[in-house]
């Protein structure tokens, strides 16, 4: 599954795409719903947890956390406006 960064989640991770695999990862579970994923990247960048209220978009619309997740969507991080 591709992920597409912005803003600060892009800074974080450094690069504007990140590639989760959806088959075995290591022992962890793949995340299946957008609320599994937000925990897998904190849990993979702990730095992301220091952003409050990272938005995530799936095909472009805006998703809550138990929202499924394919790999085959679009998935957008979408952090809050830098002040």
């Amino acid at each position: 599954m591709t992920i597409l960064l912005f803003g600060a989640t892009k800074d974080i991770i450094g690069t504007p795409t990140l590639s989760v695999p959806t088959a075995s990862l290591s022992g962890k579970k793949i995340p299946n719903t957008v609320g599994e994923l937000k925990k897998f990247l904190e849990n993979t960048y702990p730095e992301l947890k220091s952003i409050p209220q990272v938005t995530i978009a799936v095909n472009q619309n805006y998703a809550s956390d138990g929202d499924k997740i394919n790999s085959y969507d679009e998935i957008a991080l979408i952090p809050p406006p830098r002040v």
